[in-house]
C-alpha cells in the first residue's frame, strides 16, 4: 500500500513539472499553418454547404426527422464517450417533445436524459446567443441533477476548486496510474474563462469552422468543472458549427465520429495539450473528423428518405397502431433482429396478436421473413425500405 501511495505521488509530481501549452508565456495565442488547412477547411465547408442544401430541399417534414435522428445520436453518443450509456428512446422522446414533433411512440425520460437533452438544445437552437459563464453554469447544472456524479457528490453549476487535489485526467489501476494530462490550477479559472469567452464572442477574422476546433481544444484544456467537461466542450462546439452555418437543425454528428474514433481523439488531444502553441495538428484532425461525420450524414439521411418513401407507398393500407408503431423502430434505430417475441413486447400485446400483425405487414410486401427459421424465424424490412440507397 506504501508503495502504491508513493508511486501515486510520484506521478503527481510528475505531472506537476510536465509542461503543457498553457505554461507558455503567450498562452492562449494558439497558432497554425494555414497553407497545410487550407485544403482540407476548403473541402469540409464545401461538403457542409452541399449537405444544408440537399437538406433544405426535401421540405420542412424531413427536414425534422432527419434532426431528430441526428440530434438523438448527438446526445447519446456524446455521453458514451464519457461511459454513460443513456436510452435512445427516452433521449429521441425528449427531444421530440422540446422541437413540438409529432412523433409515434414516445417515452418518459429520466432526469439526467432530460438535462443533456436542455444542453443540447440550447447551444443548437440558441446557436446565435452569447456563451456566457451563467449559461454555462447553467448547463452544467443540467448535467447533474442531483448534485452527484456516479456516486460522488461534486461541485455543481461552480468552476472546480481543487480541493482534492489537482484535476488530473488518468488511467490505469490505482498506485500505477498514468496522468495523461493535468489541468491549469482553479486559482486560474475565473480569468482564463473570462478570456476564453470573451474570445469567442469576439472573433471573426478566423473561419467559424477552425473556431469550433479551437474552442473545443481550449475548453478541454481549461477544464473548469469537476465533470462532464468532455460534453461540454462537444455542445460547444455544436454551437459554434451552427454559428459557421446560420442554421439551428443538424444533420450531422460530430460526437458520434467522435466516439467511433474515441482513441485516436485522446491520442491527439494529449499530444496536443503537451505541445507547442501550434496547433495545425490538432484543427487537421479536428476537420477530418468533420469530414468523416459527413460521411455518415449521408446514412441517416438516408433513413429518413426510406422512411418517408415507405408511409407514402402504403398510405392507402390499412394498418393498425401496433404496426405504426414497430415500423416506425425499425425505420428509425431498432437494435437487434425483430421476433415475434420482441414485438408482442413493444407493442404490449399477446403472442397470437403479434403474429397476426406480422403476417399481414408480409402479406402486404412490407417485412419479409429473415433467412433462420424455428424459433428464431426474425423479421426485416423489405428491400424496397431499408434505407441503403444512396441520394
Amino acid at each position: 500500500m506504501l508503495l502504491r501511495r508513493i508511486a501515486a505521488i510520484i506521478s503527481a509530481k510528475y505531472a506537476e513539472i510536465m509542461r503543457y501549452i498553457y505554461d507558455y508565456k503567450n498562452w492562449p495565442n494558439f497558432v497554425w499553418q494555414e497553407e497545410v488547412l487550407a485544403a482540407t477547411l476548403a473541402e469540409v465547408r464545401h461538403r457542409q454547404g452541399r449537405l444544408i442544401g440537399r437538406m433544405e430541399s426535401l421540405g420542412f417534414a424531413l427536414q425534422n426527422e432527419a434532426a431528430l435522428s441526428t440530434l438523438t445520436e448527438e446526445v447519446v453518443k456524446s455521453s458514451e464517450i464519457e461511459g454513460e450509456q443513456l436510452d435512445q428512446n427516452q433521449v429521441r422522446s425528449s427531444i421530440a417533445r422540446r422541437l413540438g414533433l409529432d412523433v409515434a411512440g414516445l417515452v418518459r425520460a429520466e432526469r439526467d436524459v432530460e438535462g443533456v437533452v436542455d444542453m443540447m438544445l440550447d447551444a443548437t437552437q440558441n446557436y446565435a446567443q452569447p456563451l456566457t459563464k451563467n449559461r454555462l453554469l447553467a448547463w452544467h447544472a443540467a448535467l447533474f441533477p442531483t448534485g452527484r456524479s456516479g456516486l460522488s457528490l461534486i461541485l455543481v453549476g461552480k468552476w472546480r476548486n481543487d480541493a482534492s487535489g489537482p484535476m488530473q485526467v488518468v488511467s490505469g489501476p490505482f498506485g500505477r496510474e498514468r496522468v495523461h494530462y493535468q489541468a491549469p490550477a482553479a486559482y486560474r479559472l475565473p480569468g482564463e474563462m473570462r478570456a476564453f469567452l470573451s474570445w469567442l464572442k469576439s472573433e471573426k477574422s478566423i473561419d467559424p469552422v477552425l473556431i469550433a476546433g479551437i474552442a473545443h481544444l481550449w475548453f478541454v484544456t481549461l477544464h473548469p468543472f469537476e465533470d462532464g467537461n468532455g460534453r461540454i466542450a462537444r455542445a460547444i462546439t455544436d454551437l459554434a458549427l451552427a454559428r459557421s452555418e446560420n442554421c439551428a437543425l443538424r444533420f450531422y454528428s460530430m460526437s458520434s465520429q467522435i466516439c467511433a474514433e474515441r482513441n485516436r481523439y485522446y491520442e491527439i488531444l494529449e499530444r496536443t495539450q503537451k505541445g507547442t502553441l501550434d496547433i495545425t495538428e490538432w484543427l487537421h484532425w479536428f476537420l477530418d473528423c468533420l469530414n468523416r461525420a459527413f460521411d455518415r450524414a449521408e446514412q441517416t439521411t438516408n433513413k429518413v428518405l426510406a422512411k418517408a418513401r415507405l408511409w407514402e407507398a402504403i398510405k392507402d393500407q390499412p394498418l393498425n397502431v401496433r404496426q405504426q408503431l414497430i415500423l416506425n423502430r425499425l425505420l428509425d434505430h431498432f437494435e437487434g433482429k425483430l421476433t415475434s417475441s420482441k414485438w408482442a413486447k413493444l407493442a404490449k400485446c399477446s403472442q397470437d396478436t403479434a403474429a397476426r400483425d406480422i403476417d399481414d405487414l408480409i402479406g402486404k410486401g412490407i417485412l419479409v421473413r429473415g433467412s433462420s427459421g424455428g424459433r428464431s424465424t426474425s423479421y426485416e424490412l423489405a428491400p424496397p425500405w431499408t434505407g441503403t440507397e444512396t441520394l
